[in-house]
């Protein structure tokens, strides 16, 4: 046990830090190099210029498949060491309607773009359903109740269009059931995940997670989110 221990190196802060990077550079593909150099340029051919940037961007879109389980998992751990359930909640709220603007400016088709709604959402939809899943437990017959609330979160994010929709929801859930035995959650997560399988490397960073939060940046990814898709969505817009 104690040399298992000795592995678990990454704080919470730390974590953030490495699903922030993976984000910037998955969300850099998405927005500049599909919009403006291989959108316009489509169909490619393997003997064309642009080849090489369409091997580049699924490159970059790939290692960022890493930053939605680990921000999933800083979720569920959030969920469980905040002081304030309500004020999380809220926090939650307010960045998913601020970020909305950036996002369609950087990712969307249009501007406003109601076909996709921001991960915020995601994260928010899923807070509400493992509340909801705490204060239906002690009930008899608590299972179905669960099963219902975890169908109605999903059904919500499905049609809302959040980002990785009621596959979101299905992550969130399997990491809060799974939370206490890091192999079994590693295990059920992998499976929740199998839909976009480089997601799965995630679980790297967040078994060397060592329960600790490590410096303050409570605040930094909410503003980091909005922000760098906003920066993004202006270089977006101006390359025209």
């Amino acid at each position: 046990m104690d040399s298992v221990k000795k592995w678990r190196c990454l704080s919470g802060s730390t974590l953030k830090l490495i699903a922030l990077l993976v984000m910037a550079v998955d969300h850099l593909a998405a927005s500049i190099l599909y919009y403006r150099i291989l959108l316009p340029a489509a169909p490619l051919s393997p003997d064309m210029p642009q080849w090489t940037i369409y091997r580049i961007y699924n490159a970059m879109r790939f290692v960022g498949r890493i930053a939605w389980p680990v921000f999933a998992f800083l979720m569920v751990e959030g969920f469980f060491h905040t002081s304030s359930r309500k004020k999380y909640a809220f926090r939650l709220l307010l960045f998913a309607l601020i970020s909305e603007y950036p996002f369609d400016l950087a990712l969307g088709s249009s501007v406003p773009d109601f076909s996709h709604q921001n991960i915020f959402f995601t994260l928010l939809i899923g807070f509400c359903v493992l509340q909801a899943m705490e204060a239906v437990r002690n009930l008899p017959g608590f299972l179905f109740f669960q099963t219902g609330i975890v169908f109605a979160g999903c059904l919500l994010a499905w049609l809302l269009h959040t980002d990785y929709d009621w596959r979101g929801i299905i992550l969130l859930v399997v990491l809060y059931l799974f939370r206490p035995n890091r192999l079994l959650m590693t295990a059920a997560g992998c499976v929740s995940l199998l839909w976009e399988a480089p997601a799965c490397l995630a679980f790297l960073p967040i078994n060397l997670y060592n329960g600790k939060k490590g410096f303050s940046m409570k605040y930094f990814f909410y503003l980091f989110y909005p922000a760098h898709l906003l920066i993004l969505g202006l270089i977006r817009h101006l390359l025209r």
